[in-house]
């Protein structure tokens, strides 16, 4: 096993620092059954609870979802170390069973510019026209013309129409000021049904995007009536390049095969775990690169300029309707400046990158960095989802 594949496939490190207490439900694709199996994290090992729960749709939408899984249990497909260490693209034994991302039906939506500091790089990203050694002159100027914080600005307030009108009349007006601190948040769709990858998986990266990186960010499980039933890490690998050409292409920077990582397990709201608990998350990032450059950030939810809830609200509603659940990544505070192969450049990724994204209750998403052209390629669509549920007698 390789240095790489070795780091992603690490249980422990996985796992909340209450190991198995909470409420922890996740996907196995189990070569025996021929497909995707809805499971339980337990001490006793992963435990097969499809014949309940045929999907993670169908586990969310209960009226408690905590208490529906630890109502239910099933056959143990093995241990989490066994598991989790056939889960790397690069070493992966197909005859056993493996770790996937513990969505399935659920669409995946991603609120942008919910962290002050992430408004003012997407501003420098649009004004360096993509440019990565423009960005330190381009965030002087802006930095200069903002002036003192913006933590306690609340969007859509009188105070931050004040400085967007007065941003505006200096010349530096955005598009991201509208969403940064106007009443209406970004919400977009990161990734089709089906189409992320979980913990221990190649996470891609488009070959020709030359300043991008990895956006660390704690991700809310939302049932079709917009109840919030859990949460989990992800990361919403980001083209700064090629959004910052234009936010049009705003598809083309977010949506790559590969480029949208979810896990590693969901945890569910219990009397141990609640939104609370995701206010007061601390997410945590490390970069290891195989050239010896180490990256380590943290993104404090306190800061996040829109209360989740608030977000959850602005994405489902009367206004739109989400009938199987979505995920809605929360948006970071992570600002890539650290500069790693030219001085004023900033950070970019290297093939080979071993991306850690952390939250005590939550546990480690980890995933190898390559590109989006080369990881393994998304086959596994809806149509071959159901099929096989319907051939394995679980509909």
């Amino acid at each position: 096993m390789t240095q790489t594949s070795t780091a992603t496939a690490d249980a422990a490190a996985m796992l909340p620092v209450d190991g198995t207490d909470g409420a922890l439900a996740g996907r196995v694709f189990d070569p025996v059954a021929g497909g995707p199996s809805v499971v339980a994290i337990r001490s006793e090992g992963v435990v097969d609870v499809s014949a309940h729960f045929a999907t993670m749709r169908a586990l969310t939408e209960q009226a408690d979802p905590a208490a529906a899984l630890a109502a239910v249990s099933g056959p143990v497909l093995g241990s989490l170390d066994e598991i989790v260490a056939n889960t790397p693209d690069a070493s992966r034994d197909t005859s056993r069973p493996w770790l996937l991302s513990p969505i399935d039906l659920h669409v995946v939506k991603a609120a942008g510019v919910t962290f002050p500091v992430s408004m003012i790089e997407r501003m420098i990203e649009e004004r360096a026209r993509g440019a990565a050694d423009s960005a330190p002159d381009v965030r002087g100027e802006v930095l200069a013309l903002l002036g003192g914080s913006l933590d306690d600005l609340v969007p859509g307030s009188p105070e931050a129409a004040a400085l967007k009108e007065l941003l505006i009349e200096k010349g530096m007006w955005s598009q991201y000021l509208e969403v940064g601190i106007g009443p209406d948040a970004e919400v977009f769709t990161k990734a089709p049904v089906l189409a992320t990858v979980g913990s221990g998986s190649d996470v891609g990266v488009l070959s020709k995007s030359a300043w991008n990186n990895p956006e660390p960010e704690l991700v809310l499980v939302v049932a079709s009536d917009g109840r919030i039933v859990g949460a989990t890490l992800g990361n919403d690998v980001n083209l700064r390049d090629i959004e910052g050409r234009s936010a049009l292409l705003l598809g083309k920077a977010k949506d790559n095969n590969a480029s949208a990582a979810v896990g590693p397990f969901i945890r569910l709201f219990d009397v141990g775990y609640s939104i609370d608990d995701v206010r007061r998350a601390v997410v945590t990032l490390t970069v290891d690169g195989a050239d010896g450059f180490r990256l380590e950030a943290s993104s404090p939810l306190e800061r996040i300029s829109r209360d989740p809830v608030d977000l959850v609200a602005q994405t489902v509603g009367t206004h739109h309707q989400y009938p199987d659940g979505f995920v809605l990544y929360l948006g970071t505070l992570f600002a890539p400046i650290q500069d790693r192969d030219e001085v004023g450049h900033g950070f970019t990724h290297h093939d080979d990158d071993v991306v850690a994204i952390r939250e005590p209750k939550l546990g480690a998403l980890i995933n190898r960095v390559r590109p989006s052209e080369t990881v393994a390629p998304w086959t596994f669509g809806i149509d071959e989802l159901y099929r096989g549920l319907v051939r394995r007698g679980l509909l």
